[in-house]
């Protein structure tokens, strides 16, 4: 079943866990709005099925293999990825409903929640140290030698590759991008996330300059990730560090990306404070609990509709919720050892 034809009404029965991905709602964010005039709207990715925005990009790449017969249902197939964790998540429960199975290689010092969850769902979890892209040690490397050696031997192996596969971000093209214009009635100004792969920017941002040319694209990235002096001069510097997993590059660009760099009109920075300041702030305020890449998101948001003056609406990405991340954005003594700040109830 295609992307384009899995996707339910609300309020319908999903045809299994394909169809139950997408169709995540737009949520406005009250105070974010208030504060600058604005209508800032986040998509609520934490209610995918995977409990994040890379279930879009998992089912797209999945689907992608099966229809050049790289994978087919019914018959055994492996998918090997590395990732900060979520893109495994995904991954692996795709795999599960297709039938195949999944190997995840991740960097040991990403949350332990999300570790935890790999292994619970079935995933052949890899633990590997930290390396630079640079390194043969790398994660994306690690994976890729090891569907390589599958293949090989003789298995029916794919490498899912969501760096460079731009069937990522076609995902995106096909889904998110037309979700959020019909949720907005085409009434979006402009578009802001952080870049982990490139696939949600760059393919929600061609669905909607497809749609409005004049919609802004902006891209929201941490501190220590060289793709804000990428997208402002064409050079690869960083400057600073942060504790969010899954987004930024520190090296290079993602072929995602850069595929679709023409679709990027500015690049906002934000620092883990203030990515904190609105996660901490949704929570308590709002209700709504998200992780370290959201609140880049958020702060981005509201940084691109102070830009753009009172009147105007943002939209951006909730990629997952807080509890993945618990060991760390909620973790007092993690927090105050990097001099961040501690939410009042939990100091």
């Amino acid at each position: 079943m295609s992307l384009e034809t899995s996707k339910t009404a609300h309020g319908a029965v999903a045809d299994g866990l394909a169809g139950a991905i997408g169709n995540t709602p737009l949520i406005r964010l009250r105070r974010a709005s208030e504060a600058t005039g604005c209508t800032i709207l986040g998509k609520a990715e934490f209610m995918a099925p995977g409990g994040s925005v890379k279930d879009r990009a998992a089912l797209g790449i999945i689907e992608d293999a099966e229809r050049r017969g790289q994978l087919i249902p019914g018959q055994p197939g492996i998918i090997v990825e590395g990732t900060a964790g979520n893109t495994g998540i995904g991954l692996t429960l795709v795999a599960n409903a297709r039938g195949y199975r999944a190997i995840i290689v991740v960097p040991r010092t990403q949350s332990r929640e999300k570790l935890d969850f790999l292994r619970m769902i079935g995933a052949d979890l890899r633990l590997i140290d930290p390396a630079p892209l640079s390194s043969p040690g790398h994660y994306v490397h690690t994976s890729r030698r090891i569907a390589e050696e599958l293949a090989a031997a003789g298995e029916r192996a794919l490498w899912a590759n969501q760096f460079g596969n731009l069937a990522n971000g076609a995902a995106h093209e096909a889904t998110t991008g037309p979700e959020i214009w019909a949720q907005t009635a085409g009434q979006v100004d402009a578009f802001t996330c952080s870049c982990g792969t490139g696939g949600t920017l760059v393919g929600t941002a061609r669905a909607l300059k497809a749609r409005n040319p004049k919609v802004r694209v902006v891209l929201a990235d941490p501190m220590g990730s060289v793709l804000h002096s990428w997208i402002k001069t064409g050079e690869l510097k960083a400057a600073g560090n942060s504790i969010t997993e899954g987004i930024g590059q520190g090296s290079q660009v993602p072929g995602n990306l850069e595929v679709g760099r023409e679709l990027i009109d500015d690049a906002v920075q934000v620092a883990d404070p203030e990515a904190l300041e609105q996660i901490y702030d949704l929570q308590i305020h709002e209700g709504i609990s998200i992780g370290g890449s959201a609140g880049i998101n958020v702060a981005g948001a509201i940084k691109v509709a102070r830009q753009m003056g009172p009147g105007h609406t943002v939209v951006t990405i909730l990629c997952d919720g807080g509890a993945r991340y618990q060991s760390k954005l909620f973790n007092p003594d993690f927090l105050r050892e990097r001099g961040l700040p501690v939410p009042p109830w939990l100091a």
